[in-house]
């Protein structure tokens, strides 16, 4: 009887724990989740809204949508691509890429009465040669009409396409999680070219999107490196150690290079998860400097001034030409913020609770905000803000989309 009593009393105080720990976890919460008053300078405007599916739900992703061609394109995870018209918001064709399993003579009424397989869409979006260029965590990279939303081609790659591919000078690059970044002919799909980077035991769940520029490709690394391919004809240019992995465990050692490498006047702009932000020469692959930065969120450049949003959701301004710190704002810390993008005078950065803030690029001051979640976290707002003049465009975890304007 007494090891009975013992043991109970024992769960209880260690439901006691379990209690205060979450009590003092829905504190932490609620901290967060308070914003702090703002004096607006204006009220944005939603031009308007609709939806794709059921977006990306709890799953890591990066999936954006996409301005092109007078339209905007937006996909969920599931397999549901949709092509809006820029201004109205009208659907003028929508696409499902889902999976069927060929069941013969009831395979018309399958595809009427279920969702099929998950095509598990999570590399893109990015229009370019009047095609909307995707991937998949299947390995399967895709290619759509941007007229009619029909499947150009289709191939397979070694590991997951959860990036954005690259596209330009006729080839689709796309890097997978398998560390091999490949080259495809726009056309048709046919492999150009591989490239293969070393992969480490244990990384992030992410990789870099490249950035073709000046002839070559760049690509960040999960072994912290930089590295740049000729376009032409796949061969290494040069790679450079960025962020060295350190420490005594495989956890202290992440080392990712998992942002899209910004180029701006013959300089490669990097920033690693484990805190080196760095500006490299195209042409050498010389380090000009380096700044301790964390992040795993796409750099922005406007002027003179680097953009860089970091692990705690901090957003730092500093000189492109030589990493000083111009200024900072953490009053929406820990709010798992989006990158930024420039828009007007300001910069718009999404949270995970719906809201957009509009920082004043020259101090950092939040000058306005909305909220498109209802400060809900299924419709937070995961990916960075697509800008086109005073308009941006963006979607939530949830599948909405919304056409958001700054007067």
């Amino acid at each position: 009887m007494r090891r009975i009593v013992l043991a109970l009393t024992l769960l209880a105080t260690l439901g006691g724990c379990t209690t205060i720990s979450n009590w003092f976890a829905d504190e932490e919460e609620l901290k967060i989740r308070q914003l702090k008053p703002i004096k607006a300078l204006f009220e944005p405007k939603i031009v308007w809204q609709d939806e794709v599916g059921d977006g990306i739900d709890d799953f890591f992703s990066r999936l954006n949508p996409v301005v092109g061609y007078g339209k905007v394109f937006a996909a969920n995870r599931h397999g549901l691509v949709k092509a809006f018209d820029k201004q109205s918001g009208k659907v003028l064709w929508e696409k499902n890429l889902s999976e069927f399993k060929d069941e013969g003579m009831l395979s018309g009424i399958s595809k009427l009465w279920k969702e099929g397989e998950s095509a598990r869409i999570a590399g893109g979006l990015v229009v370019a040669y009047e095609k909307v260029f995707l991937g998949t965590e299947n390995g399967t990279v895709i290619a759509l009409n941007e007229k009619t939303g029909e499947v150009v081609w289709q191939v397979r790659v070694n590991g997951e396409v959860i990036a954005s591919p690259a596209v330009d000078t006729g080839l689709v690059v796309v890097n997978t999680t398998a560390g091999v970044m490949f080259a495809l002919d726009a056309e048709n799909g046919e492999e150009k070219w591989r490239y293969e980077s070393e992969v480490p035991p244990l990384s992030l769940r992410g990789v870099s999107t490249p950035t073709m520029a000046g002839g070559g490709v760049l690509v960040g690394t999960a072994m912290g490196k930089l590295a740049v391919v000729l376009a032409e004809t796949g061969q290494v240019a040069w790679e450079q150690v960025v962020a060295s992995p350190t420490g005594s465990t495989e956890l202290d050692r992440i080392a990712d290079i998992d942002v899209q490498p910004l180029v701006l006047g013959g300089i490669a702009y990097v920033v690693s998860f484990d805190g080196t932000l760095a500006a490299v020469e195209l042409r050498s692959g010389r380090i000009i400097w380096k700044r301790e930065y964390k992040s795993y969120r796409n750099l922005v450049i406007e002027g003179n001034s680097l953009y860089v949003v970091d692990n705690d959701s901090v957003v730092y301004a500093l000189d492109r030409r030589n990493g000083v710190e111009l200024w900072s704002q953490s009053g929406l810390r820990s709010r798992l913020l989006t990158g930024v993008a420039p828009v007007s005078s300001y910069l718009v950065v999404g949270d995970k609770y719906g809201f957009v803030h509009w920082l004043n690029q020259a101090d950092g001051e939040i000058v306005a905000r909305i909220d498109l979640g209802d400060d809900d976290e299924d419709e937070s707002i995961y990916t960075t803000p697509i800008v086109e003049g005073r308009t941006f465009y963006t979607q939530t975890r949830g599948g909405d989309i919304f056409a958001v304007e700054t007067p």
